[in-house]
């Protein structure tokens, strides 16, 4: 298996490289070259495997550069039980009707990134440790990816984490967990301005090659295929334990649904992807909140993303996003893979401000099977105020959001799974306004609000960021080559 970049302009590399690289050369983003094909038999001979090995048999298919009994290794520490709350890594919970919920929360920072994320700490350090280099990960967060980053990656070897946060953008929780650690190795940095400014931020340092390769610049952002790639693991989870009760010989044709809670879309194209590899998924449901620019994209055709001044803070923070980095991956398959015609599609957003594909708005969903919707403060209060009151479950703000549009796009006979995003725990607030509850923080976690927190203010200045990095980074004898 080997890796382009969107825009045509990296040659094919391997999994190992691409681990390291995160954004391509030419400042595109990394996909597969092709999409490895499963047949119905094959994904039935799956059901019996525990999570570990299922993550073996899914991401095998892609690191085949990396020795299997190697990623067996690796996949058995990355989800081994003890790193997990719950007896089982990804349960699945009734809630009502056709509707369940796929339990992704019970990792160490209580949000589904650590399913990716458990993984991609596990097989940087791999890498590194058989090419005797050091890697500098510069990431941006809403939320969930910097703490669940910084717990798979603290205190690794030859690797240091340099986080951007928008300043004031995130729950006290997340920010506790992240600013409250003190390992050498991790630096936080509160950028002013909005997540999209973070990311605008790496990606201006990741595409600026001189200082990438003398400080050995790499992501953990959703723009790192190695994320994307562990998230698809889960899709099939969720599809084989939804099947369990069905007769065996209906399984092949039994699809479900799912609704996914977006903002930078790379969970919802993991589910893309899983289904591009024939996992019987009918419909790919997008729920937004008000920052709802790829709801519109999957309603109208028109990608238009909105500046930092009309991105709103909301009650689901982690989806206060409007410039969504992996829809450049999904529009590069709308298009053919064809890197020309997506370089086009790129200079016209960068011209006008947008991208028109209304020519392919019919294929959004009838070959893709996307369908979107777009939930509201008021939506959130309401659907946990209602779950809670059915089924006894509280759920977080932005799972929220994925059950109120899920709720909208249900289909007779089929299963509709909504992925969760995070343990309400960390939403106290709005959890409070929806049930009169007030959640206490886990047993394991009681004083983390109470710790000194240990974070760098910043403006929304990439010389400033790059002097700081330059200054923290780990360094390696090894210069990589230029591409």
């Amino acid at each position: 298996m080997k890796y382009i970049s969107t825009r045509g302009g990296m040659a094919p590399a391997s999994y190992s490289e691409i681990l390291l690289e995160g954004l391509a050369t030419d400042g595109g983003l990394v996909v597969p070259e092709t999409v490895p094909q499963l047949s119905s038999e094959r994904i039935e001979a799956m059901r019996g495997l525990s999570y570990p090995e299922l993550a073996t048999e899914i991401l095998s298919l892609y690191a085949t550069d990396i020795p299997r009994e190697d990623l067996a290794e690796m996949c058995a520490a990355a989800y081994r039980a003890e790193s997990f709350v719950a007896d089982e890594i990804v349960p699945l919970t009734p809630l009502d009707g056709q509707l369940s919920l796929v339990g992704l929360s019970e990792g160490p920072t209580l949000a589904f990134k650590d399913m990716a994320m458990q993984f991609l700490g596990q097989a940087l350090e791999y890498v590194l440790a058989r090419t005797d280099r050091t890697l500098n990960i510069i990431g941006a967060t809403s939320g969930d990816t910097g703490s669940a980053a910084e717990y798979a990656l603290r205190g690794k070897d030859g690797i240091a984490v340099f986080m951007l946060s928008p300043q004031g953008r995130m729950s006290d929780f997340q920010r506790a967990q992240m600013y409250s650690l003190t390992d050498e190795n991790i630096h936080n940095i509160a950028i002013e301005g909005v997540f999209d400014d973070c990311q605008n931020l790496v990606k201006e340092l990741s595409g600026d090659l001189d200082f990438k390769r003398e400080h050995t610049l790499g992501t953990v952002n959703s723009i790192n295929l190695g994320r994307i790639s562990a998230q698809m693991v889960y899709y099939f989870w969720a599809w084989l334990r939804a099947t369990d009760a069905v007769a065996e010989a209906e399984r092949a044709s039994s699809a479900v649904s799912f609704t996914v809670p977006s903002g930078n879309f790379g969970n919802i194209l993991s589910g893309h992807l899983a289904r591009a590899m024939g996992l019987p998924i009918r419909r790919l449901v997008l729920a937004a909140n008000e920052n709802n620019v790829l709801d519109e994209f999957f309603r109208t055709g028109i990608y238009a993303p909105r500046g930092s001044a009309e991105t709103y803070l909301t009650s689901s923070p982690s989806m206060d996003i409007s410039k969504a980095s992996n829809i450049e991956r999904f529009i590069f398959d709308v298009l053919g893979r064809d890197g020309d015609r997506l370089a086009s599609a790129w200079a016209e957003l960068a011209e006008t401000g947008r991208i028109d594909l209304t020519a392919e708005l019919g294929r959004l969903e009838t070959e893709f099977g996307f369908q979107s919707g777009t939930s509201t403060h008021a939506d959130r209060v309401a659907t946990i105020r209602d779950i809670h009151a059915t089924t006894g479950i509280i759920i977080d703000p932005h799972t929220a959001d994925g059950v109120k549009v899920a709720r909208e796009h249900l289909e007779d006979g089929v299963p509709m799974l909504v992925l969760e995003t995070a343990k309400p725990e960390k939403f106290p607030e709005i959890v409070f306004e929806a049930t009169g509850e007030r959640l206490g923080m886990p047993e394991h976690l009681a004083e983390l609000l109470d710790l000194p927190q240990h974070v760098t203010e910043m403006a929304d200045d990439a010389a400033q960021l790059r002097e700081f990095i330059a200054a923290r980074a780990v360094r390696s004898t090894i210069v990589p080559s230029a591409p």
